[in-house]
């Protein structure tokens, strides 16, 4: 696994850890990060994942509900919620990885740990959430 997604792992579960136990992001974050044996550049970018998702979760979570309309947000399960949290803030407000690239490396995470209609459910939210971005 390369050091970006590894990274990106380590934000969901930071992010699952806040979201279903309200555990404080900073200490799950530090643990995690220790954990995974990430340090420099890639330590940053989960950082820097987590605290953009935690800075701006109403905005993300109002775009989740306009493209997944027929699941109320607390439905949604937590780890498929919070993989769209990281790619639509990859996607819409981050702009450091293309669109298709935030895509994938979601749909990789929901193959990984969602269940089996996860990466399909994943995959159709963000198709629809693309379209919102400035570049491809």
């Amino acid at each position: 696994m390369g050091v970006r997604r590894k990274a990106r792992v380590v934000a969901l579960q930071v992010l699952y850890e806040f979201d279903s136990a309200g555990h404080d992001v900073q200490a799950a974050l530090a643990h995690l990060l220790a954990d995974a044996g990430l340090l420099g550049e890639d330590a940053d970018f989960a950082r820097g994942l987590v605290g953009g998702v935690v800075r701006n979760k109403e905005q993300i979570d109002e775009h989740i509900k306009k493209f997944a309309p027929a699941w109320p947000l607390e439905q949604v399960p937590i780890v498929d919620r919070n993989i769209l949290r990281l790619a639509i803030f990859e996607i819409l407000l981050d702009n450091s990885v293309p669109v298709k690239v935030a895509i994938n490396e979601a749909v990789e995470l929901a193959k990984r740990f969602g269940s089996d209609s996860s990466s399909r459910f994943v995959n159709g939210v963000l198709g629809s959430v693309s379209a919102l971005a400035a570049r491809k």
